[in-house]
């Protein structure tokens, strides 16, 4: 899966208006229909508030493996 359909999925998931999570995450609602269609990128700061938001991590969202080893 990628990393906008991810995106898409939380959201639908969560039956959030996209003017609820604009207004949270300190975005316009095109922007987020631009992330859910892979039309543009979601910055950092906008994934990091976009995962305190719904409670998921952003190593799910970009698909990396739970047994990272990270800290080393």
């Amino acid at each position: 899966m990628e990393i906008h359909e991810k995106i898409a999925a939380i959201i639908d998931d969560h039956d959030t208006y996209q003017d609820e999570l604009a207004h949270a995450i300190g975005c316009n609602q095109k922007q987020i229909t631009r992330w859910k269609r892979g039309e543009a990128e979601m910055g950092i700061y906008k994934l990091k508030a976009f995962c305190e938001f719904y409670g998921v991590s952003a190593d799910y969202i970009l698909g990396l493996p739970r047994d990272s080893q990270w800290p080393r």
